[in-house]
């Protein structure tokens, strides 16, 4: 059994078949999900993904890229919605380099917000990092995060930052670019975080894995994650599928149903 740590079945890439998406995971043994919202669109349809599916989840918060969006009266929106039974976490939140729609202060400025109304509320967070590692992990440190924990979602950094991740009582979740041939950083950390901080993920409908890479991804899919991390760490597929599992059900505060 797999859980999917993250997974936008909520975008609208999967608007004609969202309901055969969903079938194919469970059919692939992948029975737990969390549905990442971000932005006014994303997040009521992850809350209603997660109502009308017994063992897939929500998560609430807001993306980097639209930090310039984001009023005060969304913030207190995503705290009113982190009380719901479903919701499990808030984010994605971070910093993204890579595109400028949102000025790097003003995107500061709402990852603090952010972490700040999951401490308020004691829920973990999930981290969205694009070329801003550094910055993210002092941004961490100086809000004190490891007092909720959270997710360093789709990792694709360098072990020497995965430490400083650990200490603040985070887990690292690795995604597609594991299984890319030209992608060396996330198959050494593969090798080298802990297994009790080890997380799968799809990031679905993006980075879908080799042998599917550059076509849709879907949940379904984490499953040539967690093979690929198997191999990289010398163990059994089942091995990985437990652990991970395992570490999902303990982050997310969750039971197996």
């Amino acid at each position: 059994m797999l859980f999917d740590t993250h997974v936008h079945l909520n975008a609208r890439q999967f608007i004609e078949d969202r309901d055969e998406t969903i079938k194919r995971a469970f059919d692939a043994n992948v029975k737990y999900m969390t549905v990442v919202g971000f932005d006014r669109e994303t997040i009521p349809l992850a809350i209603e993904i997660a109502e009308q599916n017994e063992t897939i989840y929500a998560a609430v918060g807001w993306h980097p890229v639209d930090a310039i969006d984001m009023t005060d009266e969304d913030l207190r929106w995503i705290e009113e919605l982190s009380s719901h039974p479903k919701v499990v976490a808030i984010g994605e939140m971070g910093l993204d380099y890579h595109w400028d729609k949102s000025p790097k202060g003003i995107q500061k400025d709402v990852f603090r917000k952010q972490i700040q109304l999951a401490k308020k509320v004691n829920m973990p967070i999930i981290i969205h990092n694009r070329e801003a590692t550094e910055d993210i992990i002092q941004i961490l440190q100086e809000e004190n995060a490891e007092e909720v924990g959270g997710i360093m979602h789709c990792y694709n950094d360098s072990v020497d930052y995965v430490e400083a991740c650990l200490d603040m009582n985070f887990y690292i979740s690795l995604g597609g670019p594991v299984t890319f041939k030209n992608a060396p950083l996330p198959k050494e950390v593969a090798k080298q975080v802990p297994a009790d901080r080890l997380l799968v993920e799809t990031d679905a409908p993006f980075l879908a894995p080799h042998p599917n890479r550059g076509k849709r991804n879907e949940p379904a899919y984490v499953k040539l994650v967690a093979e690929k991390i198997a191999e990289l760490r010398g163990v059994s597929f089942e091995e990985i599928s437990q652990i991970t599992t395992n570490n999902a059900f303990r982050f997310f505060g969750i039971s197996e149903t």
